[in-house]
């Protein structure tokens, strides 16, 4: 009973036991078998609980019962195996779990399975690093755990399981070098795939130690270095796959060695030189791809003696010369690729003898001359491709009855001409047909399609090919049979009649489809929305009449449509705005009548054109919204009315921007400017008034400028002379006045023009414009017109403020105590502060001042980053560490909208252990006033204008926080050094007045010129030529 209860695994240990004990009691293991066999169990069972996914429940019968303390014996559960003679008698030798998908790491517990011979593990999601103890199993003859997402390092205690012949660890994420121990001690191993991974450094040289090594696979790694010689040593070598690494230098000729080898793939590196004469001696080879190196030299006549070849691959290389006639000595050859060389000359009949050839790739090199007629005749070869070249002649008419395995016939960009063979109907295999770019004529077999259920592309655009009436247009009724058909094009053709209904009726899957540029009349069928899947339709170019089709709005995947210059009328289908993947919209030079549909600003359009047609209307101010025009947006030639919205500023990734010969009205929006990437604009023929605005300016890349034929006047702005780009410029049929500037564009009267402006002068003689009475009467009366205003505005600021100064009487005076911020202040360390500004790099630096420098920094303020400007100063410089004091005090008490505001302040340590003080503001993105006034030189951002609004708005800003300053309670401040570097502006433009480094309070019973412990003291407070006189009378009197 007792025994019928246990386990039927503990059963058959218990049994196998029995069997095998000689000298001890009746079904009592030996004690040494015992303990090892608890070792083997305890191992599996750190295997199983690793493993943190089993979708298919593989280990469910590892379970840890035991029976009455006797020895447990895992060798019944799912993948393990155990020895059955001698001292593996009952031990585990194998643990074999492919495929199951188990998820988990490798337990270094493994390591005690010490007879473990076999470790066989792929195609799992097992992760993590190799234990190194794997090390430990001397006895392991197999490691398989390919397939994985193991990663880290190859452990270079492998090299201890010196029994190792067969290693598979390709496809997973292992990285680092190869350990040059692995190769001096495996001296049985004879497969070795490392590939798929990400390891680097070179081939170690030992690996010509593995003696007895078959396989050799380093592929799709990262391995840079030469190809090592030592690789020629490798005697037993039947496979050797260096490919998709960063190998360089030359092919060893010690390669040439490897008698036995049947593969050799070294695609995809940087290898460079010949291919060397050795390896003509390798007899077995099968398969050689060199292709995308760097190799040269004419391709070696002598691999025509390598007689096993059935792969030969030398695509994308630098190959020159001609084709071996050689070549046609390969009775083997199945596939051959000389494609995208340096090849010349004609291809050799010999390539007909190739009779187990299937796959010839002779595309973009330089050939010429015909196609061997011999080539037609291969009744094996399914991909023809000899695209790119110079090749003549036509085809034979019983091409389709010869080549019956035909799939890809690619043909185009040569020189073909003749017809297309009506037996091409008759390759039932035939998958893709492309003869873009030839000399074709006649028409197109109308069977095509009948019997090739496989057909997927035709593309014959690019010809001479003619379809009349309804009979030539036939093949499209046959192509409607092919279910597979994802691209058709015609394009480009001497096609003429009415476009058959039955296009249509093409299979749903279609993903292209090309009439364009031949004479088709008729109308577009709403069957046309049957296409669900397109992805370009491209009807440009012909006689097509009636409407657009709503039905086009159910093309939900359609990504570019072209039906400009054609004769099609009514108006724009609001149905287009369905299509939400729709980049490009051509429907210039029709008769389109009507409003633009808003709708199309659901569309993320790249480029759109509906120029040259009967539009009319406002512009939608959608249109301008479409972030995604990056290209072009042409509108020209219709009859648009309204004005320019001013959502055209949203155009920022906009290249090109036509919308001339409408009759748009009102000014130019000023913020036509945020067109940053506008490279031509053309506004011509329209109603526009008013004057240039000074935000073109800010369009550096414009190369062509059109305002011509408008009714623009006042002068002509000198910024146009500075536009260094600027190609062309034209500005005539306006109402323009003054002097024309003789600088820049406007010395080249090519690309000028500026006729029909009765009231210019000036400009160089090739203008022929009459001469200015005064030449430099504008330009003197302006400036002294900005002098007089700005004077105007900086008085009436002083006078308003010693106004209110004078009104309210002399203010009391106190002595101020510098106090740390208070509670509502965040605290804050050097430390805090190093990493908010990347540990105060150049990067973030903003500025330098007299005493330090300011940085830009990210913060966790409240649990929100925040941006803030940290100012750090720099204690070495003389009166530093007074102005930290004066400018914690100033900010300790004031509070003003125009002023920066503090948020908290740092006195500490540095890593250096010094003394550090810094301040922490609030960040203004639009820098300071001096930016905005002045152009420096060093600055090759955008110029920074400000209009006469903005100057005024910000001298008010000033004015109101020195009137606040200057009678604040308890103490009046003095700021003693105001200036426009200074003045910070925010993103709304809105001045704030900072660093109070120099700043003086006013306190009861003392002089002005009286010195405070907490005022910061100079020889002469504040920047020369900003020094106010009575500060400068104050510096002598001190």
């Amino acid at each position: 009973m007792a025994i019928a209860a246990l386990p039927l695994l503990l059963v058959a240990v218990f049994f196998l036991a029995c069997s095998v004990a000689t000298h001890a009691l009746p079904g009592a293991p030996e004690p040494a078998a015992a303990a090892a066999s608890v070792a083997d169990y305890n191992a599996l069972l750190s295997f199983r609980s690793l493993v943190r996914g089993d979708p298919s429940r593989a280990l469910a019968s590892w379970t840890s019962s035991a029976h009455n303390g006797s020895a447990p014996a895992p060798c019944q559960w799912r993948g393990v195996s155990c020895g059955t003679r001698g001292r593996r008698r009952g031990r585990v030798v194998a643990l074999d779990l492919p495929g199951l998908g188990l998820l988990g790491t490798l337990t270094p517990a493994l390591a005690n399975l010490t007879h473990l011979r076999r470790l066989h593990l792929p195609g799992n999601r097992l992760q993590g690093a190799l234990p190194p103890e794997l090390g430990r199993l001397r006895e392991l003859n197999h490691l398989n755990l390919s397939d994985n997402a193991i990663g880290g390092r190859l452990p270079p205690s492998l090299s201890r399981c010196r029994r190792l012949k067969t290693v598979l660890l390709h496809t997973n994420k292992l990285q680092g070098h190869i350990p040059p121990e692995l190769f001096g001690s495996l001296r049985s191993l004879e497969v070795l795939n490392l590939g798929q991974n990400r390891l680097t450094g070179g081939i170690p040289s030992g690996i010509g130690g593995l003696v007895n090594l078959k396989l050799l696979v380093l592929e799709f790694n990262n391995l840079t270095g030469d190809i090592p010689w030592q690789v020629g040593s490798l005697a037993s070598l039947v496979g050797l796959g260096l490919a998709s690494n960063q190998l360089s230098g030359s092919i060893p000729a010690s390669l040439g060695n490897l008698s036995a080898l049947t593969a050799l793939t070294a695609f995809s590196n940087r290898l460079s030189g010949s291919i060397p004469s050795s390896l003509q001696g390798l007899s077995s080879l099968s398969t050689l791809h060199l292709e995308d190196n760097s190799l040269g030299g004419t391709i070696p006549s002598w691999l025509g003696n390598l007689s096993s070849l059935a792969s030969l691959n030398l695509q994308s290389n630098g190959f020159v010369g001609r084709i071996p006639e050689s070549i046609g000595n390969l009775g083997l050859l199945e596939a051959v690729s000389f494609a995208e060389n340096k090849l010349v000359g004609k291809i050799p009949d010999a390539i007909g003898n190739l009779h187990a050839l299937a796959e010839l790739y002779l595309n973009n090199n330089e050939l010429e001359g015909p196609l061997p007629l011999s080539v037609f005749n291969l009744s094996s070869l399914e991909m023809l491709n000899i695209q790119h070249n110079n090749l003549t002649g036509g085809f034979p008419l019983d091409m389709g009855d010869t080549m019956t395995s035909l799939q890809s016939f690619l043909v185009s960009d040569n020189q073909f001409h003749g017809v297309i063979p009506p037996s091409l109907c008759n390759a039932s295999m035939l998958q893709m047909v492309q003869t873009v770019n030839n000399f074709l004529s006649g028409t197109i077999p109308q069977c095509l399609g009948a019997r090739q259920e496989m057909l997927s592309v035709v593309n014959f655009a690019g010809n001479q090919l003619e379809a009349t009436n309804d009979a030539e247009w036939g093949f499209l009724a046959s192509l409607t049979n092919c279910s597979n058909m994802i691209l058709v094009d015609v394009s480009d053709n001497k096609l003429q009649g009415v476009l058959p209904k039955s296009i249509g009726n093409l299979s749903t899957q279609m993903e292209f489809l090309g009439i364009a540029s031949n004479s088709i009349a008729g109308t577009i069928t709403e069957s046309v929305g049957n296409f669900i899947n397109l992805d370009e339709l491209h009807m440009e170019n012909n006689l097509l009449q009636g409407t657009i089709p709503a039905s086009l709005g159910k093309l939900t995947k359609l990504n570019r449509l072209s039906l400009s210059n054609n004769n099609l009328s009514g108006s724009i289908p609001v149905a287009l705005g369905n299509l939400t993947k729709l980049t490009t919209l051509l429907l210039s030079t029709n008769a389109l009548s009507g409003a633009i549909p808003s709708a199309l600003s659901n569309c993320p359009l790249e480029q759109l054109d509906l120029s040259y047609n009967n539009l009319s209307g406002p512009t939608p101010k959608e249109l301008f919204l479409i972030s995604s025009l990056s290209s072009t947006m042409y509108l020209a030639h219709n009859s648009l009315t309204g004005t320019l919205p001013s959502e055209v500023g949203n155009l920022r990734n906009l290249g090109e921007l036509d919308l001339s010969d409408n009759m748009i009205s009102g000014k130019i929006p000023t913020n036509i400017g945020e067109c940053r990437s506008l490279q031509y604009l053309n506004l011509s023929g329209n109603h526009l008034d008013g004057t240039i605005p000074l935000s073109l300016g800010q369009l550096r890349g414009l190369l062509v400028l059109d305002l011509s034929r408008n009714n623009l006047s006042g002068s002509i702005p000198e910024f146009l002379g500075t536009m260094k780009g600027l190609a062309s410029l034209n500005l005539s049929s306006n109402d323009f006045e003054g002097e024309v500037p003789e600088d820049g564009i406007f010395l080249n009267a090519t690309a000028t023009s500026v006729m029909g402006n009765n009231a210019l002068c000036g400009g160089i003689p090739q203008l022929k414009l009459k001469m200015c009475s005064s030449p430099t009467k504008r330009r003197i009366s302006s400036k002294l017109l900005m002098i007089i205003a700005a004077g105007a505005g900086i008085l009436l600021v002083i006078l308003s403020a010693m106004f209110v100064l004078c009104k309210r009487g002399r203010l009391r005076r106190a002595k101020p105590q510098i106090t740390l911020p208070n509670d509502k202040y965040i605290r804050v360390s050097y430390a805090e502060l190093a990493k908010a500004t990347d540990g105060f790099t150049s990067e973030n630096l903003i500025g330098v001042g007299s005493f330090g420098a300011v940085y830009k920094g990210r913060m966790e303020i409240s649990g929100q980053q925040v941006v803030v400007a940290v100012k750090v100063l720099n204690l070495q410089h003389a009166g530093a560490s007074r102005s930290f004091d004066a400018e914690c005090e100033a900010l300790r008490c004031i509070r003003h909208r125009n002023l920066v505001k503090v948020i908290t302040v740092c006195s500490s340590i540095n890593s250096q252990g010094g003394d550090f003080k810094a301040l922490v503001f609030e960040f203004l993105p639009n820098g300071n006033l001096d930016q905005w006034l002045h152009k420096h030189i060093e600055e090759d951002d955008e110029p920074k204008m400000l209009d006469v609004i903005e100057r005024l708005q910000i001298a008010i800003h000033v004015a109101s926080a020195l009137d606040y300053l200057h009678h604040q309670k308890p103490f009046p401040i003095v700021h003693c050094d105001l200036k426009p570097s200074n003045i910070i502006l925010d993103n709304d433009m809105v001045a704030h007045v900072g660093d109070f480094g120099l700043a003086r309070f006013l306190h009861d019973g003392h002089n002005d010129k009286s010195e405070t412990p907490t005022s910061s003291r100079t020889a002469i407070r504040g920047t020369i030529g900003y020094v106010a006189p009575g500060e400068h009378n104050s510096t002598l009197n001190y």
